[in-house]
């Protein structure tokens, strides 16, 4: 199929399609004599995994490693431990992320508590000393 039909079939761009093949992570595609790309059925298997895996947080480069030149010879080891390793990132960001909401929460409590007979200096003061982390 040519690169118009594949575009069509997979929802991607001819410009997309076209980039993941000169980052290696589509096999070479056979040339016609008039020069254009002839893509075979599997393409559109190997676009949908290349592209679900990125909305997922894999690299390029992470995808790259992982696809097999063949769909017979995947490595599931290597697959199972690099899915895990992308849900411990996961993970890790979402204990980040929840440690940043609750600091974010208690600078917004702060902020709307003004104590009583403090000025505005001495209030900005206040809110900031907390978010650089000194006691205030």
């Amino acid at each position: 199929m040519n690169i118009g039909e594949l575009a069509k079939r997979t929802g991607l761009t001819a410009s997309r399609i076209r980039f993941y093949e000169s980052a290696g992570l589509l096999r070479t595609v056979a040339r016609r004599p008039n020069g254009y790309r002839s893509y075979p059925p599997e393409t559109i298997s190997a676009l949908e995994l290349i592209t679900t895996a990125q909305q997922v947080g894999f690299s390029l480069e992470e995808i790259r490693v992982l696809l097999p030149d063949d769909a017979r010879a995947w490595d599931r080891d290597a697959l199972l431990q690099a899915l895990r390793r992308k849900v411990t990132e996961i993970e890790s960001l979402e204990n980040r992320l929840a440690h940043s909401k609750t600091q974010l929460l208690g600078l917004m409590r702060d902020v709307q508590m003004r104590p009583d007979g403090r000025d505005r200096v001495a209030d900005a003061q206040r809110v900031l000393s907390r978010v650089f982390g000194k006691a205030g």
